[in-house]
């Protein structure tokens, strides 16, 4: 006798034996049984879930010998004949291949004639969908008003492309998929009628591999036994899918949360060895944490869909819960930038190493990568003696001393002669490095050479600053118009000590700012400009910008007001770093001090602006991480009380405000910080001095 397929073999003969759809069967049940029975019936669902075979039950049940019922008896020639797909009055269609309008009308050519044997004549129309428009329309007016004596079954596996007119003509029944559960307790069932071995694991792959069809579980299983030589062995099955090992993306979690990158990396390359889709494995981890999240806010919600229940639930205890949102946030960016990647593998362990370098912002027990410590303080790192050259030390800058009465400088040979400078013309103005003072000529890149001006031959007088020209002005031959800026000499009117300084500054760089414009633009028609349009000669009403603005007073943290840390509080500050606990549970203990120890028994003085933090689960963290780090089990008590002395976030802010405060003193105590201050009027930010992290 030739082997008959399970998916046949166990194809159900009556409501009872089917599996799910309990939806659909109670409909149909009380119909038979009350004897309110529709014309047409339409069946939808993906492949595999029942559509036909409840077609066939329903067609049973109509023509039973013992009687229209829901429990057909399955012995009398009329089910045998069904069963066996030879009754004559149960006229299946294949709507896929007989799809014109004449086969159609062929097929309604005999409604109106009465059943051969049968109580009823049935047309089973199997993939309903495929049938053109034509034949849609030639089906209508039968679909809505058949003969007594006929039925109309319609299955589909797409009910969206049915017409409107035919769904409203029909009873819709729409059967759901298998879920994995209801799947693999019927394959259990199968194979232990059928005395097969098989791994629970492996009718859960089998299961999952499934896709919601129980037909798809049953040939996946016929294949499975022919593969593992008639056991169902999960290793077998996962080769024979070619599906990835559920317990590697479980690795790959631990080694996260142990942020042991080898045990990562070398989880990275087991999954490797298999060549999977690394889409998929991305895939697969966010399910998992989307799970292990559901379990961490509602236990009892979570499912045993693929049989990893206890590990879900282990994962949900072990991982925090912000640590859960970020990995499965980090998770989805990966999968969408996974084909940006140069290599998908390459993609996938950059997605894991942003899960394992970062935590979310109020973890302490993010890893970080120490700076190395250059040696020297931000206060002194730009101070004269740890830069190179004694060239850029900085005297006090002097006054500019009238020039003694000397010829001008010659001018730099030219290819062509200059022409001779009338006496009244002002002497030129000195250079750039007689202007300025000596460190910042040092840190001026080189003035360009000379170039020889043509004086200007134009009536327009030329103002003559006293400290610019000490000769005695010559009377002009002319009347002189009258000057744009006031007629008071500089030096007669009084001037304090920093107004003098800031004229003195102004002065040097407008100097500059004459001789760079008159080397840039010696090829220009235009005169150059008279030395009033750089300089107001009455500084007490003119503003250059250089009052030093009020510095702002920064927030400077303030020294926590508890008494130091003494005793078994002194000793909860070192225990607290050797805990390794971060997120709420590392809040919890950084605001906690421990005020009794009687053998194991523990007593801790929580803050109570922490309060809202603790609870039972954030205790028995805490509890777990100290007797692992103690070595054995230990009963912690935890109070609601201010603690009288030091606690380890206490501790941390007391180092940061003095680490922050000798910062600040580095900065005030730097001679070059000094001279700048007193110099040039400079401003210290306070609220920009960070100190370097030891």
């Amino acid at each position: 006798m030739s082997y008959q397929v399970l998916a046949r073999k166990w194809r159900p003969r009556s409501f009872r034996e089917m599996v799910g759809q309990t939806h659909v069967l109670k409909a149909l049940i009380n119909a038979l049984d009350n004897q309110r029975l529709h014309h047409a019936y339409l069946f939808t669902g993906t492949r595999g879930v029942g559509k036909t075979t409840i077609a066939r039950i329903l067609a049973k049940c109509l023509n039973c010998e013992t009687g229209v019922g829901s429990v057909p008896c399955g012995v009398c020639s009329v089910c045998r004949e069904i069963d066996e797909g030879r009754f004559v009055d149960l006229i299946e269609v294949d709507a896929a291949s007989r799809t014109k309008v004449e086969d159609t009308r062929e097929l309604l050519d005999n409604v109106q004639y009465a059943p051969s044997r049968g109580r009823y004549k049935v047309y089973l129309i199997d993939e309903v969908h495929m049938l053109s428009t034509h034949s849609f329309n030639a089906l209508l007016k039968t679909l809505e008003e058949p003969p007594p004596h006929v039925k109309f079954l319609l299955a589909t596996t797409d009910p969206q492309k049915l017409p409107v007119t035919i769904l409203s003509r029909c009873l819709q029944f729409s059967l759901k998929n298998m879920p994995p559960e209801r799947v693999v307790e019927h394959l259990t069932h199968v194979l232990q009628a059928e005395s097969v071995p098989f791994e629970e694991d492996a009718l859960w792959l089998l299961g999952r591999a499934a896709d919601g069809s129980m037909r798809d579980a049953m040939s996946l299983t016929d294949q499975a036994i022919a593969f593992g030589e008639g056991k169902v062995i999960a290793a077998d099955v996962r080769a024979m899918l070619g599906t990835l090992d559920h317990g590697q993306v479980y690795g790959v979690l631990h080694a996260l949360i142990e942020g042991d990158a080898r045990a990562l990396l070398e989880a990275v390359r087991h999954l490797a060895e298999q060549g999977p889709d690394w889409s998929g494995v991305l895939t697969e981890m966010l399910n998992v944490l989307h799970r292990v999240a559901v379990a961490q806010v509602l236990p009892d919600a979570v499912d045993n869909g693929q049989g990893d229940r206890e590990r879900v639930m282990a994962l949900a205890g072990a991982l925090p819960a912000e640590d859960v949102q970020f990995y499965y946030q980090m998770g989805l960016i990966g999968r969408r930038d996974l084909p940006l990647a140069p290599d998908p593998r390459g993609g996938f362990e950059m997605a894991l190493l942003r899960m394992l370098a970062f935590r979310p912002a109020d973890a302490d027990g993010a890893p970080r990568s120490p700076l190395k410590d250059p040696g020297v303080s931000r206060a002194t790192a730009d101070s004269p003696a740890a830069v190179a050259g004694p060239s850029i030390v900085a005297p006090p800058i002097a006054a500019p001393q009238p020039a003694a009465p000397a010829p001008a400088p010659a001018p730099a040979p030219a290819p062509a002669p200059a022409p001779e400078v009338q006496p009244e013309a002002p002497a030129q103005p000195p250079s750039a490095t007689e202007a300025l003072p000596d460190a910042a000529a040092s840190v001026m890149p080189p003035e360009p050479e000379p170039v020889a001006v043509e004086a200007d031959t134009s009536d327009a007088p030329v103002l003559d600053l006293p400290w610019e020209d000490p000769r005695p002005t010559a009377e002009p031959s002319e009347p002189a118009l009258e000057p744009t800026v006031d007629a008071i000499p500089v030096e007669d009117v009084p001037l304090s000590a920093e107004a003098e300084a800031e004229r003195e500054a102004v002065a040097a760089v407008s100097t500059v700012l004459t001789i760079d414009t008159a080397a840039a633009e010696d090829d220009d028609d235009e005169p150059p400009l008279a030395d009033d349009a750089y300089y107001e000669v009455d500084a007490d009403a003119f503003s250059y910008g250089l009052e030093p603005e009020e510095p702002q007073a920064p927030a400077v943290e303030a020294l926590p007001d508890v008494a130091p840390a003494t005793g078994l509080a002194a000793e909860w500050l070192e225990l607290y770093p050797r805990l390794g606990i971060s997120g709420m549970t590392g809040s919890i203990a950084a605001n906690c001090t421990l005020v009794a120890r009687d053998g194991d028994a523990w007593v801790l003085h929580l803050d109570p602006a922490q309060s809202a933090l603790f609870n039972a689960t954030q205790q028995r963290r805490l509890n777990d991480a100290l007797s692992q780090c103690i070595g054995r089990p230990l009963t912690l008590t935890v109070e609601i009380v201010k603690p009288e002395q030091e606690t380890p976030a206490q501790a941390a802010a007391r180092r940061r405000a003095l680490r922050q405060r000798e910062a600040e003193q580095a900065i005030a105590d730097d001679p070059l910080v000094r001279r700048m201050i007193e110099q040039f009027a400079a401003v210290v930010r306070a609220d920009s001095i960070e100190p370097l992290e030891r």
